[in-house]
């Protein structure tokens, strides 16, 4: 009962700052965005395709670089449980080796945190449809990317190419920095963004 009056009040203020209550709060999901970096300044645009979704916080579960090897012996399987892509992998601002996101992020309404400039603080809705995005209220993806979250995506070109080649003197970087490129691979930045709201009526 008490959950489900939190979860009343929650959705009353959500209703106040994007004009709808029709979203079921989640523990915080996480979204990689915007390959590249391209569209910060965007409020609508294609190649959602291309983004995925955490729906668990990696960072936690990530894997040290220098505990690679480790990982490596392991048969590529993280403590976490997740399975290590050596043709496919991420890593996050402070030197962990991720687990892949999901994709393609599925069609639906995402509600985001709001991070940045006036109405830091308040919620944007993300509308997914296939390759399309849309935010609502204004807002752009920098409005709602979490800037001091950095997240790379490397696809090896070469056989040996690897975490062993990171240069760990590189980590941690700084907010706003690009994340270091590594020996064989090429490399996508992501925005990450924060979804606290799922669309109630959807099969997100």
């Amino acid at each position: 009962m008490i959950f489900r009056i939190l979860v009343s009040i929650w959705l009353m203020g959500v209703g106040e700052n994007v004009g709808m209550a029709n979203f079921t709060p989640v523990q915080t999901q996480f979204i990689a965005a915007d390959p590249g970096m391209t569209q910060k300044g965007a409020s609508s645009g294609t190649g959602a395709s291309q983004w995925g979704i955490w729906r668990k916080d990696p960072g936690p579960r990530g894997v040290r670089l220098h505990a690679y090897k480790q990982l490596e012996a392991q048969g590529g399987v993280a403590p976490a449980g997740w399975k290590f892509d050596r043709n496919d992998w991420w890593l996050e601002e402070h030197g962990l080796i991720m687990e892949k996101p999901d994709f393609p992020i599925p069609s639906g309404r995402y509600l985001l945190a709001w991070l940045n400039g006036q109405k830091a603080g308040e919620h944007a809705v993300l509308t997914v449809k296939g390759d399309f995005w849309e935010l609502d209220g204004g807002a752009t993806l920098d409005d709602v990317t979490h800037r001091p979250c950095r997240s790379a995506r490397y696809t090896p070109n070469t056989p040996d190419a690897s975490p062993a080649q990171v240069r760990q003197s590189e980590f941690p970087v700084r907010p706003g920095a690009v994340m270091p490129s590594v020996e064989g691979c090429s490399k996508q930045d992501y925005a990450v963004l924060f979804v606290e709201g799922l669309e109630a009526s959807s099969d997100l």
